[in-house]
């Protein structure tokens, strides 16, 4: 049974609850344009208009695009979109944040704007420092799942990966060391998933530099890896049970949940709570 009240033409957005990211992208752009005046981005105010904000070619204008092609990105045609374009429209439209993000997510484009890196220097600081004061293993991950800082529970419990001089990064542990095989119970099952997970966690920069060579060097060094990156499985990163083969420990299981910084989606806060 059909749900849509739409209305034919181009009077009005569509109010569908099957809308095509197409259309979905147009009502949101259009919703934006109609906001802004024509005082607020510095254009003469001109003759009285008859509908709300700025009009269709005064915006592509103000983006250096065709009166036609921006008509048609609200109007929902299936046209390609840049992220150049992307961001000349979200500059236009005086976006915040938050607005410009939902943006390149609508258009499933990454954001130029967005930083290319990600590491201890530019991370937000009292991220960094609420690591020390969890009560339970806690560590930050960067976009290529290197940890820029943890607190001791976490040193205890990943014995060659937090613990001493080791190289950082979690997938180079997971799979290059020893240790991670015999940490980890049910490595096979885990370390599987892992790599799904980063793929589906780093579609957004899978050609930076720092990501492609992370995935190169894990491939040379990794049968596994190489294997479980071929077939192409995507999850999403989840929580729950973990369980460790701790050498001092014993076998110890705990809960895993893993946190998103506002403004930082690229960082991860992984709390590990004791069961």
């Amino acid at each position: 049974m059909s749900l849509d009240t739409s209305t034919t033409g181009d009077s009005g957005p569509a109010k569908t609850l099957d809308a095509t990211p197409a259309r979905a992208l147009g009502e949101f752009i259009r919703a934006h344009r109609e906001r802004l005046s024509p005082q607020e981005v510095g254009l003469p105010p001109g003759p009285r208009r008859r509908t709300p904000g700025l009009r269709r070619e005064e915006v592509a204008q103000l983006c250096g695009v065709s009166p036609t092609w921006y008509t048609w990105i609200e109007q929902g045609r299936p046209v390609s979109a840049s992220a150049d374009a992307l961001a000349r429209i979200a500059v236009a439209l005086r976006l915040s944040r938050a607005e410009r993000a939902y943006l390149f997510e609508l258009a499933a484009q990454r954001d130029p704007a967005e930083p290319d890196t990600a590491s201890a220097a530019d991370a937000p600081a009292t991220l960094l420092q609420t690591v020390g004061l969890i009560d339970a293993p806690a560590y930050v991950l960067d976009r290529q799942w290197t940890a820029l800082a943890w607190n001791a529970q976490a040193a205890d419990l990943f014995t060659g990966w937090l613990d001493g001089d080791h190289d950082r990064n979690l997938l180079r542990f997971t799979f290059t060391e020893p240790l991670g095989r015999e940490l980890i119970v049910d490595w096979e099952t885990r370390a599987r998933r892992l790599a799904a997970e980063f793929r589906a966690d780093s579609i957004r920069h899978l050609n930076d530099a720092p990501t492609r060579a992370l995935i190169d060097s894990l491939i040379a060094a990794s049968d596994e890896f190489g294997r479980y990156w071929g077939s192409q499985d995507v999850f999403e990163r989840e929580g729950g049970r973990r369980e460790f083969h701790h050498p001092r420990h014993g076998r110890i299981a705990y809960d895993q949940i893993t946190f998103k910084p506002a403004h930082r989606e690229d960082l991860k806060l992984v709390v590990l709570v004791r069961l």
